[in-house]
């Protein structure tokens, strides 16, 4: 059984409170036609499980207490560093040595007193993980390593509830919506990248704010869940780029064949997921990084000599004021988020994907070679061609 959550008294008492400081507190916030006083009411009995009370999770979980949502599950068995506070928020110099669940609860619960926290001081594991999601209508991911990630992800499709996915590194960030019926991250990433392939913050480096903006995001796409105003047929998958201030949205749909969603799935409980992510062959790109390293990104020579075949399209996916400062000779433009309407022109021999520096086209090729399509990327992208050929161009 999970957690039992905090009674919040008769329905009197409950009146009382409302009428006395609720309403004066989420005033601007019920004006919205969307919210009024009965979305409000509807985020008071919500209960939100935010994975991890670092980076991501104190962006979300300080707009979702702030928005009032009425029970929220704080999980992190870490304790607070110095080289966190430059971007985990909830924390501050006092707390370094702390509980970053006890020192996140204390910030949230001066922020708003009307919340109930929950804190869940431990990591998670395949051994907690269902009698802790059992207590929950949400869970936002703001976990940083892929045995975690992946560990969510099942979890969260056993329990048939949604799932606000969120990663960062460096300038980059992706966010995703995951609801019960409509795909999961094994959609995107049936099996993590080789160990040691995806650097680590403290290895890559972060700048702070891009985690408020992908954590705020999160407590967007979490309160739409909650308000029912997020259309449940939508698929979400963003790419956030703050260099160029630029969110790229990616075409994602259900794989029938996933392991954990599809139409007959293999994993019917939490796995050993250390082994599973120690033992994965090489694979796609699992989380935004740099150099995206992939089995099917080619150097700038292998480039060169694929490009002298005729039946070899070239895709260029990045925005269009990108593709007229210059692109690979025979390019098409079709930006990320319209992948789709290159299946629909029937493009589905050998395609080379490019982008600025190998991100973008690595999630592209990664998109159509779930769709049957032979494509490639080019490591490093359009940088690494004009390195290489900076008068080769158009």
């Amino acid at each position: 059984m999970g957690m039992r959550l905090k009674d919040w008294g008769d329905r009197e008492k409950m009146e009382a409170e409302w009428n006395a400081r609720t309403m004066a507190r989420y005033q601007r916030q019920m004006v919205l036609p969307q919210v009024g006083i009965e979305g409000q009411r509807r985020l008071l009995k919500s209960r939100v499980l935010i994975i991890g009370a670092g980076a991501l999770g104190s962006a979300a979980a300080t707009y979702l207490v702030a928005a009032g949502v009425g029970n929220v599950g704080l999980v992190d068995g870490d304790t607070v560093e110095l080289s966190n506070l430059h971007r985990q928020i909830l924390h501050d110099d006092a707390d370094v040595g702390r509980l970053k669940t006890r020192s996140a609860a204390e910030r949230l619960r001066a922020m708003n007193p009307e919340v109930n926290l929950i804190e869940h001081a431990e990591f998670l594991t395949r051994h907690n993980v269902m009698a802790i999601f059992g207590s929950y209508d949400l869970v936002v991911n703001g976990s940083d390593n892929f045995p975690t990630r992946y560990l969510i992800n099942d979890a969260a499709v056993l329990s048939h509830i949604p799932l606000v996915d969120a990663a960062i590194l460096r300038f980059e960030g992706q966010l995703s919506v995951f609801r019960p019926g409509f795909g999961c991250y094994r959609c995107l990433f049936p099996a993590p990248p080789p160990p040691g392939v995806v650097p680590d913050c403290a290895e890559a480096g972060i700048f702070g704010a891009v985690a408020g903006v992908l954590g705020s995001m999160e407590a967007v796409e979490a309160l739409k869940i909650l308000l029912d105003l997020a259309d449940p047929d939508s698929h979400m998958f963003m790419i956030y780029d703050a260099l160029g201030a630029t969110w790229h949205r990616m075409p994602m749909h259900r794989d029938p064949d996933c392991a954990v969603c599809g139409d007959h799935p293999v994993i019917r409980e939490p796995i050993d997921y250390e082994r599973f992510c120690q033992s994965s062959g090489p694979s796609s790109v699992g989380s935004v990084r740099g150099p995206v390293v992939s089995e099917f990104a080619l150097e700038v020579s292998e480039v060169k000599a694929l490009m002298d075949n005729p039946a070899v399209t070239v895709v260029d996916v990045r925005e269009g004021n990108e593709f007229h400062s210059g692109h690979l000779p025979r390019a098409r433009h079709y930006p990320l988020e319209d992948l789709d309407r290159l299946l629909v022109d029937g493009i589905t021999d050998t395609v080379l994907v490019v982008c600025a520096v190998g991100v973008r086209s690595a999630y592209g090729a990664k998109y159509l070679r779930s769709h049957g399509v032979t494509a490639f990327t080019l490591r490093g992208g359009m940088a690494a061609w004009r390195d290489a050929y900076p008068d080769d161009n158009t």
